[in-house]
């Protein structure tokens, strides 16, 4: 067997395994029936990744590190602190609403950030990236803040450092 395949059997095989303990982590049911049809599931996904593998000849690794771990505990800090936002905003008795569109510019921002950058955005609430090409970025804010905040530059410049280090 090849490196590769190996390579392969190893991605397959814990991917198996951690989409097995998420869904009877999330089920928390263990009658047969529903036991065989998270089985069922788990074995479609995987036959799916190993179609994937075979037909582009790569097999991702995932960088779990301290920087993409770090990463994710801000933003899922920044998504609680836009929840709350969103929440008060869509609450309050005020018309408070002020929805925006903007083109973000990324042409300074790596290639391979662009699309985690974009997807940060998507993934916090009251904000939605809509477009991307190799110039701009056009995100949807309910509040005037939230493009303000990304005009900033923080969520940019940290998803540019998890990609530009390599990780």
């Amino acid at each position: 067997m090849s490196t590769h395949n190996n390579r392969s059997i190893i991605h397959i095989a814990i991917w198996g395994l951690v989409l097995a303990i998420f869904w009877v982590l999330l089920s928390g049911y263990f009658t047969p029936l529903l036991l065989s049809l998270g089985a069922l599931s788990v074995v479609l996904v995987v036959a799916l990744l190993w179609k994937m593998d075979s037909i582009d000849g790569q097999v991702p690794l995932l960088p779990l590190n301290l920087k993409f771990l770090r990463y994710d505990i801000w933003l899922l800090g920044q998504i609680f602190k836009s929840s709350i936002q969103v929440t008060k905003l869509v609450w309050s008795n005020t018309t408070t609403l002020q929805p925006v569109m903007v083109k973000l510019p990324i042409d300074h921002i790596p290639l391979k950030a662009r699309v985690l950058y974009a997807n940060s955005i998507t993934l916090t609430p009251g904000t939605l990236s809509i477009d991307i090409d190799d110039e701009h970025l056009s995100v949807h804010a309910l509040q005037n803040h939230s493009i303000m905040e990304l005009a900033s530059g923080d969520m940019a410049r940290r998803a540019s450092t998890l990609v530009k280090d390599g990780a």
